[in-house]
């Protein structure tokens, strides 16, 4: 049974291991309101999963540790069960999705934790774990639907209570559900004036979904780069504990959250996972209701992103944003078209990154050709003004 009684423990028992995350202020991400980052990206092992794995481990019987632990994940759950086990001086076993990042991978077996990688996605790997831990009596520690992980979780509102008086909106990323769970648990029961509200990839909306039909649902897919909340069916006790206490789930595109991850960086510098991202995506891109002038929270729930990927989202926030735009110009094959072209970019205040030339296709003018350009740009009105100086001029832009 979830308790306040047991958050205030949990809380106490995770001063031997956590750290006390930053609520840091961060006014450019949203001007119209005043925006809150609680920092758990920053947290022990990049991720706020240790909190929920570390009292949960703590409170096992000395039969079932030494029985060893398992547990599945998409990363973070797995380092942090990883290092609490270590801690404790007790085996583990991770399940992950071979899909999981490699960072994430090797972060777990540096804590000391045995890897058994899983074709599939969250889902397959929580399913392999089961039948381990069937076959070989293995302690199963759930990455979201238990009352002791969620109540490790639940940990994070006290924190931020005591951080901030006025407090009118906390925005916190759903996966399994078990953060926001016991976030919203705590917060309501402490301060229920407090809006809470949850935010999903709209490739893995299986939280909003369920909320929508009112019952637990499986979806046949998920998709995002969100993967610390690419997960396919909530947990019967988040599922509840959301329905209860969270007032509104909303959901975010891979592009928008591609861009929160690069506001992110750029304006505070900060890494942060896509899962971390949803909630400062959401806030960014108005999908929060009432929240004008008010005081809101974003927990920024991890920072355990790899690189290769990052810098896929990086090209793709830019775009997102306005940062980079791609012209493609349709010209007359003849000497001074390019200087032309190059004078009104430079005139405008555009930097060309690449230029691509190459003769017309099949059906267009037989002295026509194509000049494909990538730009850094300042944002989608500087793009703008940049199209509407190259077709004043003359130049005909095209989709091709």
């Amino acid at each position: 049974m979830l308790t306040l009684d047991n958050v205030y423990k949990a809380s106490h028992k995770l001063k031997e291991v956590v750290r006390r995350t930053d609520l840091i202020y961060a006014p450019k991400l949203k001007p119209s309101c005043n925006v809150y980052l609680k920092t758990e990206n920053l947290q022990v092992t990049g991720s706020f999963k240790v909190r929920g794995a570390y009292y949960k481990i703590s409170q096992l019987s000395d039969e079932e540790k030494a029985k060893g632990v398992i547990a599945c994940s998409a990363g973070n759950h797995a380092q942090g069960v990883a290092l609490a086990a270590a801690k404790n001086g007790i085996k583990s076993i991770i399940c992950l999705p071979d899909s999981a990042p490699i960072s994430k991978i090797e972060a777990t077996r540096s804590y000391g934790a045995e890897v058994c990688l899983v074709e599939g996605v969250y889902d397959d790997a929580y399913a392999k774990a089961i039948s381990l831990r069937d076959e070989k009596g293995y302690t199963f520690i759930h990455p979201f639907d238990d009352d002791y992980v969620i109540a490790g979780q639940g940990t994070i509102a006290l924190e931020i209570l005591e951080q901030l008086d006025k407090i009118d909106a906390v925005v916190v990323p759903i996966g399994g559900g078990g953060l926001i769970s016991g976030v919203a648990f705590t917060l309501k029961n402490l301060r229920p004036e407090i809006k809470v509200y949850g935010v999903q990839a709209n490739g893995a909306p299986s939280m909003f979904q369920s909320l929508e039909h009112g019952k637990i649902e499986c979806l046949d897919s998920v998709s995002t780069i969100a993967d610390g909340i690419k997960v396919k069916e909530p947990g019967e006790n988040t599922f509840s504990y959301v329905s209860e206490y969270v007032d509104k789930v909303v959901t975010v595109s891979d592009d928008e959250i591609a861009a929160a991850i690069l506001a992110l960086i750029e304006q505070q510098k900060l890494i942060s996972e896509g899962a971390g991202a949803v909630p400062v995506a959401a806030v960014m891109f108005d999908k929060i209701p009432d929240i004008e002038g008010k005081n809101v929270v974003c927990l920024v729930s991890g920072g355990n992103i790899d690189v290769t990927i990052l810098s896929k989202v990086i090209k793709r926030g830019l775009l997102t944003s306005g940062r980079t735009a791609q012209f493609c110009i349709e010209l007359i094959d003849k000497p001074g078209q390019l200087k032309g072209v190059s004078d009104i970019i430079a005139e405008k205040g555009g930097n060309v990154i690449s230029i691509h030339h190459e003769r017309a296709s099949e059906g267009s003018d037989i002295n026509g050709c194509y000049l494909r350009i990538l730009l850094e740009t300042r944002n989608f009105d500087h793009i703008n003004e940049i199209k509407t100086a190259l077709v004043n001029a003359g130049f005909k832009l095209t989709n091709n």
